[in-house]
């Protein structure tokens, strides 16, 4: 794999003409307010013009999305015959929305046809937009199977595959479907695979089906973005969590905007519930169990402004792509552990500043280790506020988190007994010395 990696140059040197994008591009790039490249953008887009197979890593929130659609629709120009010449896949519903609205920003002036396909509702109105011409198809994988075993879509004129947010998609289990499409659409074409992180499996995927690939890197993989500051609490428990929550988000004018991060749905809805309950203005939840309608319509109101919280599990973690949040609050530390850069790039996006804050219980500490360990810097311990109520953690709780504690400590160290059999041991021993002091002759 050959290696992309110029030296980065200042945004005042670089500008979108440099890569000789037509008019109707340049329009629209005015139009949306960039006036410089982002660095991936600056050392991608010229490669993929020149129609090389590309690996491109990059922060979320560093404008990759952009620096594939730029060069894409360069490529095509304008519309042409009827079928999809171009494929781009990503992991969920949020993603396919945002990747297809950017590219439609891009493309106003050209005329090019946009299909996005994925799953939650019916596939009828999805198979019309094809069928009345498309030239990019965005989709999930499973919906553009089924489409495509249905024999409603044509795809031997696809001349470029883009693969985004490749690192989530092996995590959610796509490496099959990926397979079938890779089996089903043209062998010659110009392949894209776009992650934020690069773990083996992505690995594995690059060597699969890329030929000869540029590697075009703008920063360590397992890094955060710079524009965001972040800070941890050290909880006890989960009902503490509850009270630092609702502390942070009371009074508080600089929580503008604010993505509440937990592990589980039912987490999700407490918390959501809890929030309305305390009248904080308009708190939505989002997460898989919620209908495709009402994760749009919700995720549609938090970018306008409407709603000040969001609570999310992390499948939403790469679909939300909202500028000015404020906050990201990881109310559960992620057991991913590469989700929780991407949970905090949902804010300081586009160069504008962020703050990150996670609560970590005593189970958590051990996954939190890890996260810091993962992007290489230690994140800064905040001390819980005079005014936060710390609660006594319930019994059925400790025992819990005792547990998982115990089941980390097995991890490190196989031999590890336990806190709960060392407590037996014990126990066993104070007994054993108490009967022989009742006998003292007995043997």
């Amino acid at each position: 794999m050959l290696f992309v990696d110029t030296p980065k140059v200042k945004e005042s040197q670089v500008s979108f003409t440099d890569f000789k994008l037509n008019k109707q591009l340049l329009d629209a790039i005015a139009d949306a307010g960039l006036e410089h490249p982002t660095e991936i953008q600056e050392k991608a887009i010229p490669q993929i013009m020149a129609g090389h197979d590309i690996f491109g890593i990059a922060p979320t929130g560093t404008g990759k999305t952009a620096a594939f659609i730029l060069p894409i629709l360069m490529k095509l120009r304008y519309p042409q015959g009827e079928h999809a010449r171009v494929l781009i896949l990503g992991p969920t519903r949020e993603l396919i929305s945002q990747v297809a609205d950017e590219a439609r920003k891009f493309a106003k002036n050209t005329g090019l046809r946009i299909v996005e396909l994925y799953g939650g509702i019916g596939p009828k109105t999805q198979i019309e937009n094809i069928q009345a011409g498309v030239d990019i198809i965005v989709a999930t994988p499973g919906r553009f199977l089924d489409i495509y075993s249905r024999g409603d879509m044509v795809v031997k004129g696809i001349k470029t595959l883009i693969l985004d947010e490749a690192d989530k998609m092996m995590d959610m289990g796509f490496m099959p479907q990926i397979r079938q499409i890779l089996e089903v659409i043209p062998t010659k074409r110009q392949n894209l695979l776009f992650s934020a992180t690069i773990p083996q499996k992505v690995e594995k995927l690059s060597e699969e089906f890329l030929e000869f690939p540029l590697k075009v890197q703008v920063a360590l993989t397992q890094t955060t973005a710079i524009t965001v500051s972040q800070e941890k609490y050290l909880t006890p428990n989960l009902k503490t969590k509850i009270n630092l929550l609702l502390h942070l988000l009371t009074g508080n004018d600089d929580f503008e905007r604010a993505i509440v991060f937990v592990k589980k749905r039912g987490h999700a809805d407490a918390v959501f519930k809890y929030l309305e309950r305390k009248h904080l203005g308009d708190v939505r939840v989002i997460h898989a169990n919620k209908g495709q309608n009402t994760r749009m319509n919700n995720i549609e109101a938090f970018k306008a402004g409407g709603i000040r919280v969001l609570v999310a599990t992390d499948v939403m973690a790469r679909g939300i792509d909202v500028l000015d949040v404020s906050h990201v609050i990881n109310f559960d530390v992620p057991l991913i552990y590469e989700d929780y850069i991407h949970r905090i790039g949902r804010t300081g996006r586009a160069f504008k500043s962020g703050i990150s804050i996670t609560f970590v219980t005593p189970a958590e500490e051990y996954h939190f280790d890890r996260i810091e360990k993962l992007i290489k810097q230690k994140v800064p311990l905040a001390h819980i506020p005079k005014g936060v109520e710390i609660v006594r953690t319930p019994k059925a709780e400790e025992q819990e988190m005792l547990r998982e504690i115990d089941e980390q400590n097995r991890r490190e160290n196989p031999e590890f007994k336990g806190a709960f059999h060392e407590k037996k041991e014990r126990k066993f021993s104070k007994s054993k010395s108490s009967k022989s002091k009742r006998n003292p002759k007995r043997k």
